[in-house]
Parts: C-alpha cells; sequence; structure tokens
C-alpha cells in the first residue's frame, strides 16, 4: 500500500532533507506533494533521482485525501497549518517547536520511545523534538536502561544549519568578507555578533531565568520523551559549523557505571554508532557526521569529581537525525504499527 505524503516547507533545508530520505528508504508512496509559500509556488524540485515536484501553495491547498503531512515551515506556519491538515484526516509530523509540550501531542524519538507514536489519535499530530535534544536522548536511552540516570549537564556547539539557509549563508559570507577586509557588520543580519571565528552563548530568545530557549528546550523535551525524574541543565553554543551538532554531556548515575559498560551498552544500541578511541582521529567530529544517519558517540569516560559520574561526545547531523529523518522514521512507525 502507498501513502499519499505532503511535506510541508519543502523548498527549506529541512524540506530538502525529507525530500531525499523519503527517497533514500523507499517510504511508500504514491503521491509526494511539495508545499511552500506562494513566493514557491511552481518552483521545481527533485525527489529521488528521477522525479521533479512542482511546489504549490500552502495557503490555498486542500489537504483532503492527504495520508501524512511531514511539516517544517516554521512555528507560527504550524500552528496554523498543521491543525487544518489534522481536522482534514491527515496525521501530521511537526518538525516545529510549536506543539512539542503539547500534553496531547506525543514528542517521538524512535529509538527512545517510539510506543508514544499511539497518542497521535488524540489530535492527529505528533511532534519531533528539537535537534540537540534528538542526538542526546539517542544516546541516553541505553544508558538510562543500564543505571538510572539522575543528572545530566549538557554543553552543545551547534552549527549554523540549525538556523537554516540564511544563517549559513550569513556564515559563508562573514568568512569571505573578512578575508577581503569587508566590515562583518555588513553581512551580520541573523547572529546578534559575529558568527565567522567566533562562538555565540544564545540561540534563541532568552528567558526571564536566564536560560535561552534552546536551553529550556533541551530540559523539558528530555523528561517528556526520556524519564521526566532526570534532572537536566543545558548550555548551547553556536559554532561557525555549516553542518553537525556537538555535545559534551556529563552524566550522574543512581549507581556506578564503567567505562566499559557505558561503551557495550552504546555499542549494542540502536542508532548509535561508537567510536572511541584514545588517540588521535579516535572520535568524530561534526564535519564527519555530514550526511550520515547515525549518533556518533567518543570520548566515553569516567569523572572522578561526582559520583557515579561519566562524561561523553555525541554528533551528529542535525538537518538528517536531528530533524528530517528522525521525522520520516516516526511515519515508518506509524504505518508499520498504528495506520
Amino acid at each position: 500500500m502507498g501513502y499519499t505524503v505532503a511535506v510541508v516547507g519543502a523548498t527549506g533545508n529541512v524540506g530538502h532533507e525529507l525530500l531525499t530520505i523519503l527517497s533514500e528508504r523507499k517510504f511508500p508512496v504514491d503521491e509526494v506533494i511539495a508545499l511552500a509559500s506562494e513566493r514557491s509556488v511552481g518552483k521545481e524540485i527533485s525527489f529521488g533521482e528521477d522525479d521533479i515536484l512542482k511546489v504549490q501553495n500552502l495557503a490555498t491547498f486542500d489537504f483532503s485525501g492527504v495520508d501524512i503531512v511531514l511539516s517544517s515551515p516554521g512555528a507560527k506556519v504550524s500552528a496554523e497549518f498543521s491543525p487544518k491538515a489534522a481536522a482534514a484526516g491527515a496525521v501530521v509530523i511537526d518538525n516545529t517547536s510549536h506543539f512539542r509540550m503539547d500534553p496531547d501531542v506525543p514528542l517521538v524519538v524512535p529509538e527512545v520511545n517510539p510506543e508514544a507514536v499511539a497518542g497521535y489519535t488524540k489530535k492527529n499530530i505528533i511532534a519531533n523534538p528539537n535537534c540537540s535534544t534528538i542526538q542526546m536522548v539517542v544516546a541516553l536511552k541505553p544508558l538510562h536502561e543500564l543505571a538510572r540516570i539522575e543528572r545530566v549537564v549538557v554543553s552543545t556547539y551547534q552549527s549554523v544549519s540549525g538556523g537554516g539557509k540564511e544563517a549559513m549563508d550569513e556564515l559563508f559570507n562573514q568568512t569571505r568578507g573578512i578575508f577581503v577586509n569587508d566590515p562583518v557588520t555588513s553581512n551580520q543580519k541573523v547572529f546578534p555578533k559575529q558568527i565567522a571565528f567566533n562562538c555565540i552563548p544564545h540561540i534563541d530568545t532568552f528567558m526571564d531565568d536566564g536560560q535561552t530557549k534552546e536551553e529550556w528546550k533541551m530540559v523539558v523535551e528530555t523528561k517528556k520523551i526520556l524519564d521526566p525524574k532526570i534532572k537536566v541543565t543545558a548550555t548551547c553554543v553556536r559554532l561557525p559549523v555549516f553542518i553537525g551538532h556537538a555535545e559534551a554531556i556529563n552524566i550522574q548515575f543512581a549507581k556506578p557505571v564503567s567505562d566499559d559498560q557505558a561503551r557495550k551498552a552504546l555499542q549494542a544500541a540502536p542508532g548509535v554508532i561508537v567510536v572511541d578511541h584514545r588517540a588521535a582521529e579516535g572520535y568524530v567530529t561534526p564535519v564527519e557526521s555530514a550526511g550520515e544517519d547515525a549518533v556518533y558517540v567518543s570520548r566515553i569516560r569516567s569523572d572522578p569529581t561526582i559520583d557515579n559520574g561519566l562524561n561523553i561526545w555525541v554528533v551528529a547531523d542535525n538537518l538528517r537525525k536531528g530533524a528530517a529523518l528522525n521525522t520520516v522514521q516516526i511515519a515508518e512507525e506509524l504505518i508499520k504499527n498504528h495506520l
């Protein structure tokens, strides 16, 4: 059986990845519909090696007859159109932040809580978590099963592609401009400070308690997906890297966990590849994760400064596993066990 699938936000970074991954994984489609804003109507985008899709207008599209909607147009747009698609009978898998903390919308990472997909029937909507949360909980899940996690301290090193195409263009233009002595401010529109050859400890808006919204997302989403009892604190930093997020994660368990125990649990976990050699090049960096599906774990080592402590380094392609791939994997779980 094939499905009619609509991709909302098809012309964006994640939209392109969604179409690529649907084709790569041979998702059972009878028809794929590309939707975007009015300014993109009529543009042609590729689906697989042979098919070309013409972008249709999201604002006027009738979702009747669509089975699954993969949505990544931005939170405000999704807030308006995802409920419309759901009301028309489609199951919406939403990649924006708008529905993630809705108690009637499951927040799903298939390697971690696939059973949560069953809750889609309340609103016909499933939420895809934040990119930085996804890769972290994929790595934490097998460790939490090994020995209950009590506390997580995470510092993220996030690529500019998490901010969209304009953010990637800003990094490129600033970097080029510095070499020809152009003033950085002439190429500064997305980020509050220079991103080229710099790092910015500020992703999303600031909240009253001093956290940024990105940091808050990692806390509350981890609790919703993995375990509400886990204490999480995060510092999220934007780096001059085009694709791939990295995270330094410090974990405190309820009982002792050795390096070898953690390594074996991670090696057996779905979606995880361990590259952990205590030598030069014995770890994975964001550049090496680009275009890959796995969550990579390196630098596994005990933390002797706290009881039952462990440090790990986690890297993944934020456009794939952190967004598009996880969305398609949710759709695969949906059709396999729920539709």
